[in-house]
């Protein structure tokens, strides 16, 4: 099949009904409901790019197998040029959406890679288990699938493991095993874009405890499996915002989702590991997952920093408070997350590690960096896109009040420095609210925050786990030469 159009993945989507639930709602049809519907026509977007002459060279690559075009996520580099493919594939996505789409179908693609580009780790389960991990990549890869995924179990009480909650699954585990597969109750987080996925997988981040093996269990199966069950958040975006008033809000909605399986049938397939509790602690480092999400996830951020500070340079210029240092310095700072989050993927691809299979990959130590980094800086270029907006962003009106009778005065007192029109002034005061204080820019900024788990346990770890600690220790050791003895 090899690279989908967006109206193929549409399609697959009218097909294949789910259980969704919005507002106490069943969903019939995803791809017209309107919580739903803009944010499927956006992901198609992105399914029909790989097809435009513009883009195909750089979003697909001919699949090592059947030799039809597929997407680049999908594959393994040999050499840095594929690295840096592989990043323009990435930027290519990302800037369409202005890096707003944080699980764009590519991110997703990239783990399974860097699961099928480790099979040791699976095979310590069995030579059937890193069949199956291969198997699927490939099937993902050739069908062009669209995944979602869900790796934290639900905020019940988080003073308890899993073993120890009130009701035994309410933490998703394994109930039985079957001789066609495992069975599995119980609910996981945070599906985002679970209502228009063609599948979801499940993995886990470290810090499974002993005694917790039911709750140990990796796989994928498609998300209108029978008993899997969606309960979507209170949506941001119903299809009534406006674009005028809601320039991103009114388009990049994710929906976020708590998966709930009852009494799922996982067939044997489409288990990658199971009942081990080291083994699932140990895969999320082992498969070096995080080098490859971490380089796709780098690249988008940039996207995503690039578009908050540029609206905050133009909020700033539209009412000429550009040329105050105070501000000239807001501005600077936020430029400045931008230029190191580029030099740290940059950096990644020159310094990269070879793996057992052969392939190359991006450096950790660079992309560690800027996850970590990531927690902090954008919640404050958001802070100083809030800053250089002022009250400017509390004042904005609609477009409706442009067409009112009191459009005249809206027309007067709106209005931006120079030859700046109230419609414009106010148009890019709508963009920056989106991102500044709308809900749908604070769940953006929330993301970024806990994209990649806890941030204190994030950034600690580059203390904990420092590659080069070596180098800093043989300067250390260096100066103290210099004193001497007593």
């Amino acid at each position: 099949m090899g690279a989908r159009t967006g109206e193929a993945y549409l399609q697959g989507l009218r097909a294949r009904p789910r259980e969704v639930w919005v507002r106490g709602r069943r969903v019939d049809d995803v791809t017209a409901h309107p919580a739903f519907a803009r944010p499927a026509a956006h992901i198609a977007r992105l399914y029909d790019m790989q097809h435009e002459p513009a883009h195909r060279d750089v979003l697909t690559y001919a699949s090592p197998t059947s030799g039809e075009r597929v997407g680049t996520a999908f594959m393994m580099s040999a050499t840095v040029d594929d690295l840096v493919k592989r990043r323009r594939a990435f930027q290519t996505w990302a800037e369409s959406s202005f890096g707003l789409l944080g699980r764009s179908p590519d991110f997703l693609n990239t783990t399974l890679m860097a699961f099928a580009e480790s099979p040791g780790v699976f095979e310590e389960m069995g030579p059937r288990f890193a069949a199956n991990i291969r198997n699927y990549y490939e099937f993902v890869r050739e069908n062009d699938l669209f995944l979602t995924h869900a790796l934290i179990t639900p905020q019940t009480d988080r003073s308890r493991s899993s073993k120890d909650q009130a009701d035994a699954f309410l933490h998703m585990g394994v109930v039985r095993e079957t001789a066609d597969g495992i069975v599995l109750r119980g609910a996981r987080m945070l599906a985002t874009h679970g209502p228009i996925a063609d599948e979801v997988i499940v993995y886990h981040l470290p810090g499974i405890r002993p005694g917790e093996e039911p709750y140990a269990a990796a796989f994928a199966i498609p998300v209108d499996t029978p008993g899997v069950r969606q309960i979507c958040r209170e949506p941001f975006d119903e299809g009534a915002r406006a674009a005028y008033d809601h320039p991103l809000g009114s388009h990049f909605e994710e929906p976020d989702a708590l998966l709930i399986f009852d009494d799922v049938l996982v067939p044997w397939e489409r288990v990658f590991l199971h009942a081990r509790v080291d083994l699932a602690n140990r895969m999320y480092t082992e498969t070096a997952l995080r080098n490859h999400t971490a380089h796709q996830t780098g690249v988008r951020a940039i996207a995503k920093m690039q578009l908050a500070v540029g609206v905050a340079m133009a909020v700033a210029e539209t009412v000429r408070c550009n040329g105050f240092l105070h501000i000239q310095e807001l501005l600077g700072e936020a430029i400045g997350y931008i230029e190191l989050a580029r030099s740290c993927v940059i950096r990644a691809e020159v310094e990269h590690e070879r793996t057992a299979a052969g392939t190359i990959r991006a450096g950790f130590t660079p992309l560690q960096t800027l996850r970590g980094m990531m927690s902090s800086a954008y919640p404050r270029i958001i802070e100083i896109l809030q800053k250089v907006g002022a009250g400017g962003l509390l004042m904005m009106p609609t477009a409706a009040d442009f067409a009112s009778p009191v459009g005249d005065d809206v027309r007067r007192y709106y209005r931006g420095a120079g030859e700046i029109s109230a419609e414009d002034r106010v148009r890019i005061f709508k963009l920056a609210w989106d991102l500044a204080g709308d809900a749908f820019g604070m769940r953006a900024m929330q993301y970024e925050r806990y994209y990649a788990g806890d941030p204190v346990r994030l950034v600690a770890s580059n203390y904990t786990s420092y590659a080069h600690r070596g180098e800093c220790d043989r300067l250390v050791a260096g100066a103290l030469a210099l004193a001497g003895r007593p």
